[in-house]
């Protein structure tokens, strides 16, 4: 009797420890609802963490959706649609000048200059800006990254829309490059794979990249609500730790093997075409380092609103950035 009790004592222990085990390895996640601006290969180092797993690895169920603006998300964000934004840093300084107590803070940059190209109707080796004077130019919705950026380019060269180029501003944003193939404008500005996408069906040439004339610009950056950030810091922390990893990979690894890593985010778009979108981008220089989102930014992206009419008065770096946990991902993450 007493070694049959012995036994079961020690069953009883092994399935105990097994089943302890077991508890251990399942990793209960939190979920995350992630509103994207657009679905582009310029938002690489996103789907490369999403795709690598690092979102998961962090403890990170996420919900991604596409708002198509960003005028949109952060719609999404402040009816409680969505719990993070990502998107231009300008609809995060317009809520803080509407006076909005609970207004949105960018905690984390993905992107470091403009990721549109502008597409011609026909190849032109020998573009020249010179050259959009006289005609007119699908830019984009007024007071958006896109728009205003393309306008900080045309007045640094000389050229002034309205007076030297008619820049449309009354297209949605996921409807330009339907607009241009049905041929409104002369020329578009669009992102990746869209344009590459029109080139390989004879509908578009891309003859210069915006973002390599505007020079750097806090282009695209993750955004929640204060309240969200106070409530939220440990997931927020570990959000961070995930782009930053997603970053960290994208730098080390080559377009061939970006284009692999992001493929599941664009299942319908050719490898071959996601890997010179990649590569395009990585020669443009795309593409934030860390997710650190400096002060001489911001100082910037408020300079590029004001020129294009679209800022009354500054908003303070203090109130809408933090890098508190830009900083902690930098130093934990190796």
């Amino acid at each position: 009797m007493k070694r049959i009790t012995g036994w079961l004592i020690l069953l009883t222990i092994i399935a105990l420890v097994a089943t302890s085990l077991v508890g251990c390895g399942e990793q209960k996640l939190a979920k995350i609802r992630l509103n994207e601006v657009t679905r582009s290969v310029f938002y690489a180092p996103l789907y490369v963490a999403i795709n690598q797993g690092f979102f998961m690895q962090e403890g990170i169920d996420l919900d991604l959706t596409t708002g198509q603006g960003a005028d949109k998300v952060m719609t999404a964000i402040l009816s409680g649609q969505s719990d993070i934004g990502f998107m231009g840093p300008e609809a995060t300084v317009y809520v803080f000048n509407e006076g909005k107590e609970d207004y949105a803070v960018n905690f984390a940059q993905l992107t470091k200059r403009d990721g549109s190209f502008l597409v011609a109707r026909e190849p032109d080796p020998t573009f020249a800006w010179e050259k959009v004077k006289g005609t007119t130019i699908i830019g984009g919705r007024k007071g958006g990254m896109p728009e205003m950026t393309l306008e900080y380019v045309l007045k640094n060269k000389g050229i002034m829309p309205t007076k030297n180029v008619e820049v449309l501003t009354n297209i949605q944003f996921a409807l330009m490059a339907g607009a241009f193939t049905g041929g409104t404008g002369d020329y578009v500005t669009l992102f990746e794979p869209v344009a590459v996408t029109l080139e390989d069906a004879g509908q578009g040439y891309v003859v210069a990249s915006v973002g390599q004339e505007s020079g750097e610009i806090p282009y695209t950056v993750f955004s929640a609500q204060k309240s969200y950030l106070e409530k939220n810091k440990e997931l927020i922390q570990n959000f961070t730790n995930a782009i930053y990893r997603g970053q960290l990979w994208t730098f080390s690894h080559s377009p061939e093997e970006i284009a692999k890593a992001i493929k599941p985010s664009f299942p319908d778009a050719d490898e071959k075409i996601l890997t010179a979108v990649a590569k395009r981008y990585k020669d443009i220089d795309a593409w934030a380092q860390n997710p650190l989102f400096s002060e001489e930014a911001f100082v910037r992206l408020q300079d590029v609103m004001q020129l294009a009419g679209e800022l009354d008065k500054r908003a303070p770096y203090e109130n809408l950035v933090t890098n508190s946990f830009a900083e902690q991902a930098i130093n934990a993450v190796k």
